[in-house]
C-alpha cells in the first residue's frame, strides 16, 4: 500500500488555519483522497484530555518547561493513536499545528533551552515529520484581530491572551523555520482572501505530491 502524506499548518494566532485545513480537506476529497483532519494539542481522546489542561491556563503557574512536557505527551498519543494509523494506510493527514509550534511556543518564546526541547521531540516524534508544513503568515496585530473577532464573546484561551510582541516574535520564529528548512516548509501570504490563500496551498500540496510520484516511479525503474 502506498504510504499517505502528512501535512501540518503552523502560524500565529488568527493565521486562518483550520479554514485552509477545511478548504484543502473539501478539495483533495473531491479528488477521491482519504482524508484526516486533526489538530494539536488534540487530535485523539488521551491529547484532547491535555488540550484542556493547556489551553485552560491550568499548567501555566508550573511554568513552560511542563507545559512543553504536557505538549510532547499529547503529541505521543496523538501520533500513535492517529497520525501513524493513517499515513500507513494511505490517508491524507491535515493537522493544525505539530512540533514547529513547540519549537516556537515552549522553545522560542517560552525560553526553554534548545538542547531540552530537542531532545523531546526526537524522542516523541520519532522520526515522523511531516511532509509539508505549510505556515500561513499574517502580521501579528491583524492575527489577534482576527483572533478576537472569531472569538467573540468567549474568553480568551491560554495563548491568545499574551503580549503582542510576542506574538511578533513568534511570527519572526516561524519564519525563521521556515527559512532553515525550504524543503519542508512553505510560506503562504494568509491577508489575502481566503480563496486566494486555498489556491496557494492547493498548488504546494499538489507540487509535493507529484514529487512523490516522480521519486516513487524511478524507484520502481530502478528495481
Amino acid at each position: 500500500m502506498r504510504r499517505g502524506f502528512f501535512i501540518t499548518f503552523e502560524g500565529g494566532e488568527g493565521a486562518g488555519k483550520s479554514t485552509q485545513i477545511r478548504l484543502l480537506a473539501e478539495h483533495l476529497r473531491a479528488d477521491g483522497h482519504e482524508v484526516i483532519e486533526t489538530r494539536e494539542p488534540g487530535g485523539s481522546p488521551g491529547a484532547e484530555a491535555v488540550r484542556h489542561v493547556i489551553l485552560s491556563g491550568a499548567a501555566e503557574p508550573f511554568g513552560p518547561t511542563l507545559e512543553a512536557i504536557l505538549f510532547a505527551a499529547a503529541r505521543l498519543d496523538h501520533l500513535e493513536q492517529i497520525i501513524r494509523p493513517a499515513i500507513a494506510r494511505g490517508a491524507v493527514v491535515l493537522c493544525d499545528r505539530f512540533v514547529d509550534s513547540s519549537r516556537v511556543y515552549q522553545g522560542v518564546t517560552g525560553g526553554i533551552d534548545n538542547e531540552f526541547m530537542t531532545a523531546l521531540e526526537r524522542v516523541t516524534v520519532a522520526g515522523t515529520m511531516p511532509d509539508l508544513t505549510l505556515i500561513l503568515d499574517l502580521e501579528a496585530e491583524e492575527g489577534l484581530r482576527r483572533a478576537t473577532e472569531r472569538r467573540g464573546e468567549a474568553v480568551a484561551d491560554r495563548f491568545e491572551k499574551e503580549m503582542l510582541e510576542i506574538h511578533r516574535q513568534r511570527r519572526d520564529a516561524f519564519l525563521d523555520i521556515a527559512a532553515r528548512d525550504p524543503e519542508r516548509c512553505v510560506v503562504v501570504e494568509s491577508s489575502a482572501p481566503p480563496d486566494d490563500v486555498a489556491r496557494q496551498v492547493s498548488e504546494a500540496v499538489r507540487r509535493v505530491m507529484e514529487k512523490r510520484l516522480v521519486q516513487e516511479n524511478g524507484k520502481a525503474e530502478d528495481v
